[in-house]
């Protein structure tokens, strides 16, 4: 099993573009398909990819397609699969030749569909948008064999407990960054209290959870850390209860990892401000301050932790491309490559919060801070301060 950090190659991966990739607004960079279908269906071009077998596409991205299934977010969540479409939108302006397209999910029931839609039409690389779609794509991958994969946030593994042959398996260190916002959050609190948002509980959720507590333990062992999954990832509704809830008690800046759940926690932290409290949000996966949305002229977000579904997408694809399909390996980005991160917008983060951030940053690359991911290693790292 090779595993390898993915590093920024390409000119046009640069993280000022893509950051402002995912920041304008959804007409320039995240568009439901021209044609107006964004439920369940496939939009331009629908069936007319002639290209057949791994990896016979030119570098001008001719005869190469390079699609995506979202998960129940859908492509405009502000977030996660917002992030995977601006990436693969990127790609496809740079390599116009190349057709890209999304399906959306509704339901997790669509996955397996919409993977399989896109497997019959020959898409040279098939994305799923979430670790949600695992059990899926590994159906879908080992049916269509001669066909490339990719999947976002797990390792699929087969039969013989080795990756897939043909999924390349996108990861990232969710917990370094997650790290470095919880110690933001802790330097900020004025009430020493402040709290965590999930949306499945899961592996994955767990590493944003505990590296966002040790960050801030780290930065002030006397900070309480409120934690509540909605065991949902598009139920804003269910996030504004969890955050009202948690605000209430006391906490003063929130923390989510919950894709568009998330969204109610903005929501919640403008009303709130609008009713003369103090209190901030913390972001996910984009810098959620440039992203549009009810809640985006709030001035409510403290920071996001940007994680670089955008880069990773692109990249993949112009490997891909370019005959060097990634099947069967891990690919992580992290803090090392600027995979993940806090976001370039910090206008209401203090000089001392961004100063501790880039010492932490150091210390954690250096290996003299070891970010735990689980429960069990979070418990020994607060054992250890």
């Amino acid at each position: 099993m090779k595993k390898r950090m993915m590093m920024v190659v390409s000119s046009v991966l640069a993280a000022g573009t893509l950051l402002a990739a995912c920041g304008e607004n959804n007409d320039d960079t995240t568009p439901i398909n021209e044609n107006g279908n964004n439920n369940n269906e496939v939009t331009e071009n629908e069936g007319n990819n002639e290209n057949e077998g791994n990896n016979e596409a030119t570098g001008d991205g001719e005869a190469f397609s390079s699609k995506m299934v979202t998960d129940v977010g859908g492509v405009d969540d502000r977030s996660f699969n917002e992030s995977a479409w601006a990436g693969l939108t990127m790609f496809g302006e740079d390599y116009p030749e190349a057709e890209v397209d999304y399906i959306q999910s509704s339901d997790a029931s669509d996955y397996a569909p919409n993977l399989n839609d896109l497997a019959r039409q020959g898409t040279d690389l098939t994305f799923a948008i979430g670790f949600l779609m695992e059990d899926d794509i590994r159906t879908i991958a080992q049916q269509n064999e001669d066909q490339n994969f990719a999947i976002v946030d797990t390792v699929v593994m087969g039969d013989d407990d080795q990756p897939v042959s043909n999924i390349a398996n996108i990861t990232f260190a969710e917990h370094e960054g997650s790290f470095l916002v919880g110690a933001v959050a802790a330097m900020h609190s004025e009430t020493d209290q402040i709290g965590f948002i999930g949306g499945v509980e899961s592996p994955l959720i767990k590493k944003f959870e505990n590296g966002f507590k040790a960050g801030a333990k780290y930065a002030n062992p006397d900070i309480e850390i409120t934690v509540q999954y909605a065991q949902d990832f598009n139920d804003a509704s269910r996030g504004q209860q969890i955050a009202d809830t948690m605000y209430g008690n006391g906490a003063d800046i929130i923390y989510h990892a919950a894709g568009g759940t998330g969204n109610g926690l903005f929501t919640e932290a403008i009303d709130r401000n609008e009713g003369g409290e103090n209190v901030w949000a913390i972001g996910v996966d984009q810098d959620q301050a440039l992203t549009e949305g009810e809640w985006s002229e709030g001035n409510v977000i403290l920071t996001s932790m940007v994680k670089r579904v955008d880069q990773s997408v692109y990249q993949v694809s112009e490997d891909t491309m370019n005959g060097n399909f990634p099947g069967g390996e891990i690919l992580e980005f992290g803090l090392e490559d600027q995979g993940v991160g806090i976001a370039e917008t910090r206008d209401n983060v203090s000089d001392e919060a961004l100063e501790a951030v880039e010492e932490y940053e150091a210390m954690i690359l250096n290996g003299e801070i070891e970010v735990p991911q689980t429960d069990d290693e979070y418990e020994d790292f607060e054992g250890s301060l």
